[in-house]
């Protein structure tokens, strides 16, 4: 867009009244281009204040008043910089045991049915889009507390977000956000108190974390996964995705899954008229059915 109108962006207003950065209609669009181009994200115009909140950050970390020249440095390739506006876009929000009714059934009838059907006593789980780790390892927690000792099972985070990531690895939250999702009895059995200066913090014990690995992944390029998943969890991922998008992307995860393989999706998606090789057994539940 280079209209003259385009170029004459208002000066935004900082919460101080000091006038603060130059935000443009034409610099919102070659972000949205850009984020979309990479991550399949769709950013619409009603976006355009998330957009500036999530990277005005960056700029006054390089010193910038204006985004046209923060856009100016990414079109120069600056791939440290990229990776950290990927990570300033990319929405995080997640939570021990979130979406409960997900692991009710994953507890009462996914896992009785996988261990009937698993004569190698195996499970392979992937959490994609993982954020900070707290799916995973709820996924972990709950393969820990149901299946018998003479199984093995693997559960795999990935997301695109490289600075989520190195929180998951490490495994450690504030106490208080996670009694807030797995009760004071379950955090007790699987999370470590800290001491002193970090009284207000666990982490997930070593039984748990050792479970789980993590990896930076983009759903949009190729996957590296080569055996095939059991069980899925992409949940309040696709949302941001526009349907043809979905589309090819749930294809993709069934042909990632072994047959009879479990999707979970987000409370508020669907695999209606976007992918007909799963069927519904569950609320935002589905079984590969081809």
């Amino acid at each position: 867009m280079d209209s003259a109108a385009s170029e004459r962006a208002p000066i935004r207003p900082s919460r101080t009244g000091v006038t603060d950065f130059t935000f443009t209609d034409k610099d919102f669009r070659y972000i949205a281009d850009l984020i979309g181009d990479h991550a399949g994200i769709v950013l619409e115009d009603i976006k355009k204040d998330l957009v500036y909140g999530r990277l005005v950050k960056r700029l006054r970390s390089l010193g910038l008043q204006k985004f046209s020249d923060y856009c100016a440095i990414l079109e120069r390739g600056d791939e440290a910089e990229f990776e950290l506006f990927v990570n300033s876009l990319t929405t995080n929000l997640t939570g021990f045991y979130r979406e409960s009714h997900h692991f009710d059934m994953l507890r009462e009838s996914v896992l009785p049915a996988l261990m009937k059907q698993k004569a190698d006593r195996t499970l392979s789980v992937w959490s994609a889009g993982c954020s900070t780790g707290a799916e995973p390892y709820t996924i972990a927690m709950t393969l820990a507390e149901e299946l018998p000792s003479n199984w093995q099972a693997r559960v795999l985070g990935t997301d695109i977000d490289t600075g989520v990531l190195e929180t998951a690895r490490a495994g450690v939250y504030d106490l208080d956000w996670v009694v807030r999702g797995t009760g004071e009895a379950r955090m007790k059995r699987w999370m470590l108190r800290g001491t002193g200066a970090r009284a207000a913090q666990v982490r997930v014990k070593p039984e748990i974390r050792n479970m789980v690995s993590f990896g930076t992944l983009n759903l949009l390029e190729s996957w590296p996964m080569r055996k095939p998943f059991d069980i899925i969890f992409c949940r309040n991922v696709v949302i941001y995705f526009d349907k043809p998008t979905q589309s090819v992307l749930f294809d993709r995860m069934a042909s990632q899954m072994h047959p009879d393989g479990y999707l979970f999706i987000g409370h508020s998606e669907s695999l209606n008229k976007i992918c007909d090789r799963f069927k519904l057994i569950g609320k935002t539940v589905y079984q590969k059915s081809s």
